[in-house]
């Protein structure tokens, strides 16, 4: 703990530290002020400013000028949880403060504020900043750049210095020799030195970190790189505090990646969720192998070793959580994960990996994930966790959507390979199915309507074709007609609770208003609909499950 004294001897520059006397009313993000450079001059611009210099602490309730005195200052008293709270909502950065009182009462206000991310820039209102002298200015190029050129060089195309071919794993050798030839490599049989040499693992008579990390044997993985490691927990509920079951994971990625599956995939903790196709049953397990396969690899490709941690793999019996010390790469975010091109943290291990053909292309295990989760009618995979230091994805297991998952299953199998649905069709049909017309892809649009899966709404843009409500167990077994089921379901999203006169509207080409009320009547018997109320306050609410 730092003391008033301590503080009265700092140099702003020399001991990256920011005084401001702050007594009343100092803004934390900009205030009132027009002019973006005096907006700057704020607790959040300064902790942008501080955490670019690699961290440092802002002092509040101090003079600038040494030695410096206490004024006292009234910021955030009795709010700072909140404030730690919204720095990090702003920034993805945990600062730490201390509150010290001289004898006089006078309170000081000390923000910790740690390093940006190796290789980003933290920004204020856009512009990233950093202090000159008294002001706080924009970053020039020349400083930027530098930034950006920490980015992981690719690490595992490094040499390992100490590494021989007497460290490599015979079992992983042979699965990646075997992986080789189902792909029709014809390297596959080269003598050991000249295939790590084709594959880029060996640079004269010395191996890269990507050989380690892909086929070195355990202990040789724990000599060089101790950081390498996976490690899987098992709770029984996410209140759960100790886990029920832990297995560390330490050893070469070619034959480590089955070892995990294994451990993940046991009866207990991988159960089978049920879905009805009459006259049938269909099973789908919680957490499809392919999925987490992705995951667990992209984890490994993309982890900074930069940064000390392990992959951390959290089991629940309804998710599975993986995360990988160091944030998305540099231009990835949340929002455009599935569009941008990105080059892994670690390219070498990447190439190797596709060669080999263990994933189908590098880059390509997000769509795969993606379109796994909307075929077996689950939720999307969630990124939401992810911040500067980890990317944190998790995998729910429940299926949400089983009549997606049953038309989307019946539609692929019925079309070969290359006229099948790509992923952002899927994700189209997912989001039309979760009342989300905006995110819909435009360039699905035509196939899908053509299909049968979509279709065009006057109100609600798009909603599902007839194909989708044919899957519905109720219309399989003849109570009602995939037609009748779309215009019960297209009048609840378009209404919420209805009333009789939407439905005779609705059904005015095809039913009279006898038929109609008898109709809604035996939707109500059927468990299709609910009513609500009496007499001509009587609404209707749509309850099947879809």
């Amino acid at each position: 703990m730092i003391t008033i004294e301590e503080l009265q001897k700092m140099r702003e520059a020399e001991d990256h530290v920011e005084f401001k006397r702050a007594e009343h009313n100092y803004p934390f993000a900009g205030g009132d002020k027009t002019d973006i450079r005096d907006r700057r001059h704020c607790v959040l611009g300064y902790v942008v400013a501080l955490a670019n210099e690699r961290g440092g602490k802002l002092v509040l309730g101090m003079e600038d000028k040494v030695p410096h005195t206490v004024a006292g200052s009234d910021f955030a008293h009795g709010k700072v949880g909140a404030l730690v709270d919204e720095i990090y909502e702003r920034l993805h950065i945990r600062i730490r403060f201390e509150e010290l009182y001289d004898d006089k009462k006078r309170r000081v206000l000390v923000i910790d504020v740690p390093s940006r991310p190796i290789g980003k820039a933290l920004r204020f209102e856009g512009v990233p900043l950093m202090r000159v002298g008294e002001s706080l200015r924009e970053m020039d190029d020349a400083e930027y750049f530098n930034i950006i050129q920490e980015q992981d060089p690719d690490f595992s195309s490094r040499i390992c210095e100490g590494l021989t071919i007497d460290d490599l794993d015979d079992d992983a050798v042979e699965e990646m020799r075997t992986l080789m030839q189902r792909k029709g490599s014809r390297i596959f049989v080269n003598p050991l030195p000249q295939l790590l040499s084709d594959l880029g693992l060996s640079i004269g008579n010395k191996l890269t970190f990507a050989a380690l990390i892909l086929i070195g044997k355990t202990q040789a993985i724990k000599n060089y790189l101790p950081q390498d490691n996976v490690v899987v927990e098992y709770r029984m509920s996410h209140s759960l505090v100790r886990y029920t079951a832990r297995e560390m994971f330490c050893g070469p990625l070619f034959t480590m990646i089955k070892e995990i599956w294994n451990y993940i995939n046991q009866p207990a903790s991988n159960p089978l969720q049920h879905v009805e196709d009459l006259p049938q049953i269909v099973d789908i397990p919680s957490f499809n192998q392919e999925t987490i396969r992705e995951a667990l690899i992209n984890a490994l490709i993309h982890r900074s070793f930069q940064m000390g941690g392990d992959i951390m793999v959290k089991q629940y019996p309804d998710s599975i959580t993986i995360s990988n010390p160091g944030g998305f790469p540099y231009g990835v975010n949340i929002n455009n994960i599935l569009t941008v091109n990105s080059s892994p943290r670690s390219r070498l291990m990447a190439d190797v990996i596709e060669k080999t053909g263990l994933i189908e292309r590098s880059g390509q295990g997000v769509d795969i994930m993606y379109g796994n989760c909307v075929t077996e009618g689950k939720s999307l995979p969630d990124y939401s966790m992810t911040d500067d230091y980890q990317v944190s994805l998790t995998i729910k297991a429940e299926v949400i959507h089983p009549t997606l998952f049953l038309m989307i299953g019946d539609f692929q199998m019925q079309h070969e390979p290359e006229e099948r649905l790509n992923t952002f069709d899927l994700l189209s049909l997912y989001y039309i199915v979760e009342h989300d017309p905006d995110r819909v892809f435009k360039d699905s649009i035509a196939r899908l309507e053509k299909e049968d899966l979509i279709s065009k709404h006057p109100v609600l843009r798009y909603v599902m074709g007839n194909r989708y409500y044919t899957y519905l167990p109720i219309v399989k077994s003849g109570k009602i007609s995939a037609l009748d089921m779309r215009v019960l379901s297209d009048i609840s999203l378009e209404k919420g609770e209805a009333a009789m006169s939407d439905y005779t509207t609705a059904f005015e080409e095809r039913k009279t208003v006898k038929q109609t009320r008898t109709f809604i009547q035996k939707c109500c018997d059927d468990g299709i609909l609910e009513s609500l109320g009496g007499g001509k306050f009587t609404r209707y609410n749509y309850i099947l499950a879809l």
